[in-house]
Order: C-alpha cells, then structure tokens, then sequence
C-alpha cells in the first residue's frame, strides 16, 4: 500500500485523474490523503468531489476554506460568486449526498502509527498538537450536528485572532476555522494575521510565517499542508511539507508519496489568467 499527499486541488479534476494516473494509484491498496480545498474556482468542483466520495475509505481529506464557504454557500448563508464555479455542483441532483460527505471531513488527520498531521493550513503558534487536536473535534462535531447551518454562520470574521481571548463557544470555534483553515501568517506576537498572502521573503517585517513561530511544537512531528500558493511547495523547515502549488492558478498540482517523498506533479491543463 502507498499513501500520497495531494495539494489544494480546487476543481481541477482533470489534472487529478492525471495525476493520479502517473503513480498507477488504485483505490483498492493505496491511499489517497487530501489537504483541502477540493473545490471553488476551478472547473469542474462536482466531478471532483463526486470523484473523491467514490474512493470510500482510500480518501482521507480535511476541510479548507473553500469547502467551508461551499457548505456555507448550499446552507444559504452566503451567495456563490462567479469565480466560485459551483453552478454545476449546486445545481446536481446529488448535491446534497456531496455536501453531506464533505461535512464529514475533519480538519486535522493524523497518520496511524506516526506523529504526522495534516490540516489545511498548519499549527498556529498558541497551540501546541494536542491543543489543536482538542479544539479541531470540537468544531467538527458542531459542523456534523443538526446545528451545522447556525455554526457556519459563526464562522466568518477575523476576530478574535489571539487564542487566549477566545473565551465564548462562538470565539473558540470561529478561531479553530481561522487557524487550520484560513491561516498563512501570524504577527510575531503568535496572533493571527489574514491580509498577506505573498511568499515570506516579499512580507513585512512584523509578521512571520506560522511554520517559523511553531518550531518548539513540531520539533519532533511532521506537518502536512496547502492553501499557500505563493510558496510553491518551497519550505525550508524541516519535517514540513508545503503542497499547494497553484494549479487553479496555472500552476501545477503536486501528489507527495509518503514512503520515499517522492513528489509528482502535473501542469495545469488550462493557463489562467486570473491571479491569487
């Protein structure tokens, strides 16, 4: 059995199958481990995720930001945008048996057997693994429940960004969703920051990458992540992995073989021009 790790692959079914192909990968032996953002932007979301439900129990996925705001989007809590593409997943006639799927997912996996993670976009720097472990099931049982539209709705906004003023139910949830979700840099206090976007060497002075304020954390642990596209899989920390690559953009989408690292990629099939 071989077990790889794909980036955000955001609708991108076609370089999916492809990439997948590459590796000979068979949902009967091999697992096929996903950090976030299935959906939003690229071209075909529904076959994506109805693609990755069919894998049973050889996908093991975490929810992202995007797949977050799709449930938001189909509870009628927010409107779909243009540059969502979800006509076509939320207009089929299964949509609901694909929400319901994705619902499911948790937002941190760990590997049996080894102190190795997964989230959508990392450990933020208040938390150690065990914190973040305790506040991830929290959340996932309010997204699974009967109440699943009333959390979603608590979810959006920036505040409160430090941990330790998290005190409500509301707070501690809505925290939970911007750290291993949304998170990219944090304020070299360990608070969260949400605006910049860019690679680390074009960043401002008072903010630093999560992975850089985490090192006591994940010293003796691996992490596996997406959602940050301008770092082309390029990370210097080790234990790390980085594998959102931009393929939505133009770029490439990236599949991590775990026993040897081994990395594959495939080239976006369609050059956007739109830019993150």
């Amino acid at each position: 059995m071989a077990i790889y790790f794909v980036g955000d692959i955001q609708g991108c079914y076609s370089e999916l199958k492809a990439l997948l192909q590459q590796v000979n990968f068979s949902a009967k032996k091999d697992q096929l481990w996903v950090a976030g953002d299935m959906v939003a932007r690229g071209p075909d979301s529904y076959k994506t995720l109805k693609y990755l439900m069919s894998l049973g129990d050889s996908v093991k996925a975490v929810l992202g930001n995007h797949d977050l705001h799709l449930l938001a989007i189909y509870a009628g809590l927010k409107k779909a945008k243009r540059s969502d593409s979800f006509d076509t997943l939320l207009s089929a006639p299964d949509v609901k048996h694909l929400i319901n799927w994705l619902a499911k997912q948790p937002l941190i996996r760990k590997l049996p057997n080894e102190d190795v993670y997964m989230s959508h976009a990392g450990l933020p720097p208040q938390w150690t693994i065990q914190d973040a472990l305790k506040a991830a099931r929290l959340a996932e049982v309010k997204i699974r429940s009967s109440q699943r539209d009333k959390w979603l709705a608590r979810m959006y906004g920036e505040k409160p960004n430090n941990w330790h003023q998290a005190e409500t139910k509301t707070d501690k949830f809505r925290y939970t969703i911007n750290a291993l979700t949304r998170m990219r840099y944090c304020f070299v206090s360990g608070e969260l920051e949400f605006n910049c976007k860019v690679a680390p060497e074009d960043a401002a002075d008072n903010i630093k990458p999560w992975f850089e304020l985490t090192t006591n954390q994940i010293q003796k642990s691996q992490w596996v992540f997406g959602h940050w596209a301008s770092l082309m899989g390029e990370i210097s920390v080790k234990g790390l992995y980085a594998l959102d690559t931009g393929c939505v953009w133009g770029g490439h989408l990236t599949l991590l073989r775990w026993h040897d690292k081994a990395i594959f990629i495939e080239q976006s099939h369609k050059k956007l021009t739109i830019k993150q």
